[in-house]
């Protein structure tokens, strides 16, 4: 179900954060997305809807689509991950998952999983994997086999809806569906240590036609994040700033 850029402290952040928006890109706004990552200069997207879900690599700067696999029809496409050569794709209700290979986005293999597929990151050595549970789930990034489960609590309640995931400076960061909230997850404990509103990211008269905030990309070597939602015509660049 379920891409801007943050400036992060090597510190773990708590607390309540706002945003100031450093560049705006444009966002192709056909683009249901559901995962979003930053590779050496471009960003992989997966997009979602029967029939439109898609793997695309983007050129940052335009917006310009330089390469696209659409799936087949039955499949609504979800979170992505790249990892090493590979990128990992979830759907949301199939419960199969596909490995296609980066350079080329041929089909290397495909997975099954029970339940439904939300968002996907990596920090290299695992895959970490939102089903719109309060449970993030921790697979081995070779064989896709879980390994264990998180538990999210903000609170100490549980937090549900956690969507897009993506994987900064150690902790897990987390659109919460249907909302204009990420939230950062300690990826050992599942505790919610902050919490980032970007209320009027996207302007009101832009809203039309588009959907939730959703989409997550870091880039880790120029600290840079970027955020964006489903159908929505741009893609931000953000600092983050304390309330």
């Amino acid at each position: 179900m379920k891409a801007l850029a943050l400036f992060l402290l090597a510190s773990p952040l708590a607390g309540q954060w706002t945003y100031q928006v450093v560049n705006t890109y444009p966002h192709d706004r056909e683009a249901f997305t559901q995962g979003l990552e930053y590779r050496n200069g471009f960003l992989y997207e997966g997009t979602g809807l029967h029939g439109r879900s898609s793997l695309r690599k983007v050129k940052l700067e335009t917006g310009i689509v330089l390469q696209k696999l659409s799936l087949p029809p039955q499949f609504f496409g979800e979170g992505i991950s790249v990892v090493g050569d590979r990128i990992v794709q979830l759907t949301w209700q199939s419960e199969t998952g596909f490995v296609w290979g980066l350079q080329d986005f041929k089909l290397q293999r495909q997975f099954t999983y029970r339940g439904e597929g939300w968002g996907l990151t990596t920090d290299g050595r695992h895959l970490y994997f939102s089903d719109g549970t309060d449970e993030i789930r921790v697979l081995d990034s070779q064989t896709l086999a879980e390994t264990r489960r998180i538990r999210v609590r903000e609170n100490g309640r549980p937090l549900k809806d956690l969507n897009e995931l993506e994987w900064v400076e150690g902790e897990i960061l987390a659109n919460v569906w249907q909302t204009d909230r990420i939230v950062k997850i300690n990826p050992l404990t599942g505790r919610v240590t902050g919490s980032i509103d970007l209320t009027g990211i996207l302007p009101w008269p832009e809203r039309a036609g588009a959907d939730v905030l959703n989409g997550i990309a870091y880039d880790a070597a120029g600290k840079r994040l970027f955020v964006t939602g489903k159908l929505w015509p741009k893609l931000f660049h953000i600092r983050l700033v304390k309330k």
